[in-house]
């Protein structure tokens, strides 16, 4: 098998690992295959679009999500390291308004499975990061949303003692996120 999944404490939230061949030359590795990801996973997903992102250290973007056109992502790192974080925003989910941190880098190449209904960002946490994933359905700006990276109330540990300065570069809508309290959520 191409790759292993492991699950975590968020319902549907799946770590996967790819199986790498290397040697003096370099590495190999198959970064997707939907066979074996429907093996691996049991998740028969389509994917519709591939995004591809560089950002330098300190960048955090995020956390954002579609309420409308909500998307399933498959995220991974090709070069640095990031702290990937995501919310379970489905109210009916146990883990509701709880989130979960995974380091994705180019190094250990671990992805993650984030399904529709989530929340997503993520910390860059080493000189730039690039950063890649796979959705299940289009952007549609006007359903974005973003919650605030900041909210008390989640208490997010993000790993801001990594970066310099200790606060984070915001994009302006990311600065205006809002809290969890407030936002529009899944049922």
């Amino acid at each position: 098998m191409p790759y292993t999944a492991t699950a975590t404490n968020l319902p549907g939230v799946l770590i996967l690992e790819p199986k790498v061949f290397g040697d003096a030359r370099g590495f190999f590795y198959e970064s997707f295959n939907a066979g074996d990801f429907r093996s691996a996973t049991g998740l028969e997903v389509e994917f519709v679009q591939d995004n591809h992102s560089k950002s330098a250290k300190g960048v955090l973007r995020g956390l954002h999500y579609q309420i409308a056109h909500a998307q399933g992502k498959l995220v991974r790192v090709t070069a640095g390291e990031v702290q990937d974080v995501v919310v379970d925003l489905r109210r009916a989910s146990p883990a509701f308004g709880r989130w979960l941190s995974v380091n994705l880098s180019g190094e250990n190449k671990k992805q993650l499975w984030v399904p529709p209904g989530f929340a997503h960002g993520f910390l860059v946490l080493s000189d730039s990061a690039e950063f890649l994933y796979k959705t299940t359905d289009y952007w549609h700006p006007e359903h974005e949303r973003s919650i605030l990276w900041s909210d008390a109330e989640m208490a997010i540990a993000w790993q801001l003692d990594a970066i310099a300065p200790d606060r984070p570069q915001l994009s302006a809508k990311d600065a205006i996120g809002v809290p969890l309290a407030v936002a529009e959520t899944y049922p």
